[in-house]
């Protein structure tokens, strides 16, 4: 760690913050073909239409981007049934995360979020000079009264990801609605849905119901996971006028290039592409969930595009996870994330699922000889 400087000292709470540490996605010493399932790409890539729009993109590289984003508001609103003036889009859900902290949350001020929660949280709380808290789970899923005990005069925003991520858990529509309507008076509740394209209930609403109920609940979205543009860097939030409107003092103008803009767009407007990415996720996700559970792995029912498997030990984890690099398989280990007994696998297409499920076999049974 670097030394601090004597005089020239960063805003409170900035030193505290540990780096964020992505999946890996390189093996050393190897030049075979690896197998990325630790950072929940979709892997089957962008939507066609979406590549093109991006190519098309590159005949304007001199030129600035929209300021308003309008057109890919528009079809956010369009796709996904929201009023696209309230509609902000970012660099990645991190930066609407980000937005949230710095306008709502500063020095004396608590931002709760779940114990199993997005780092993000904890860094953007910090990197605003605000008082991150977390509060337990209740076996792997988010308590609904646990955060409600928490909060307090001086709690401004309580971050739930729902689908969570690690664990791939959620909790219903109910309690998000009874979250809300207990949160003080003062407070935000902000629906973290990075994973809600993948959730199979039929009744599921990531959440706009109560947006559209309340004034105090945002949710934060992203084009990361089942859209295939994590490259791109490319997130959004939807929340009432009054929150939006105030985060968008703190965007800068251009804050998405040309060419994301356009292919987020085209991608969004994709539907067919996107609608075979899920039902391929739900197929293989199953597939892999019940080998791995009959091979005696604790593995939670998963609403997203991964499963966290959890081994007998933190000597059992660490040791798959090097079985399975040794066959080009990268998965993501959760020791941070308050899971040294576990691995988050990314479900990938048929041909990664069939081999961490050998790969996962053949490990345990050495384990027996």
């Amino acid at each position: 760690m670097t030394e601090p400087h004597p005089t020239i000292r960063p805003q409170p709470g900035i030193l505290d913050i540990a780096l964020y540490v992505g999946g890996d996605s390189k093996l050393a010493g190897t030049a075979n073909k690896v197998t990325k399932l630790s950072s929940n790409e979709n892997p089957y890539g962008a939507s066609p239409l979406a590549v093109e729009a991006y190519k098309a993109a590159s005949a304007d590289l001199a030129v600035y981007p929209s300021t308003d984003h309008g057109d890919l508001r528009a079809a956010i609103g369009q796709v996904h049934g929201v009023d696209p003036a309230r509609v902000i889009c970012g660099a990645g859900s991190d930066e609407i995360i980000a937005f949230l902290c710095q306008v709502y949350a500063g020095v004396g001020d608590e931002v709760l979020y779940t114990e199993h929660g997005f780092a993000m949280y904890r860094i953007s709380a910090l990197a605003a000079g605000a008082t991150p808290v977390e509060v337990r789970e209740d076996n792997r899923h988010t308590d609904v009264d646990a955060l409600l005990a928490a909060c307090n005069d001086k709690t401004k925003l309580v971050f739930i990801a729902n689908p969570n991520n690690p664990t791939g858990t959620m909790i219903s529509g109910d309690e998000v609605a009874r979250l809300a309507e207990g949160l003080p008076k003062q407070a935000i509740l902000v629906l973290d849905g990075a994973y809600v394209e993948y959730v199979e209930d039929a009744d599921f609403d990531a959440g706009l119901a109560v947006i559209e109920a309340r004034d105090n609940v945002v949710m934060t979205r992203t084009f990361s996971k089942l859209y295939g543009l994590g490259g791109l860097r490319i997130g959004w939030g939807y929340g009432p006028a009054h929150i939006i409107d105030a985060l968008n003092r703190v965007r800068g103008p251009f804050n998405l290039s040309g060419a994301a803009l356009a292919t987020a767009q085209a991608a969004v407007l994709d539907e067919v592409y996107t609608a075979n990415c899920k039902a391929l996720n739900t197929q293989w996700r199953g597939w892999l969930t019940e080998k791995l559970i009959a091979l005696g792995l604790a593995v939670d029912e998963s609403h997203g595009n991964f499963i966290l498997v959890r081994f007998a030990t933190p000597e059992l984890a660490e040791g798959c996870d090097a079985a399975l690099r040794e066959r080009g398989l990268i998965v993501r280990k959760v020791g941070g994330y308050g899971f040294p007994e576990g691995l988050r696998i990314t479900i990938g297409d048929e041909i990664a699922c069939r081999q961490v499920a050998q790969g996962v076999k053949e490990f345990l049974e050495g384990q027996d000889e």
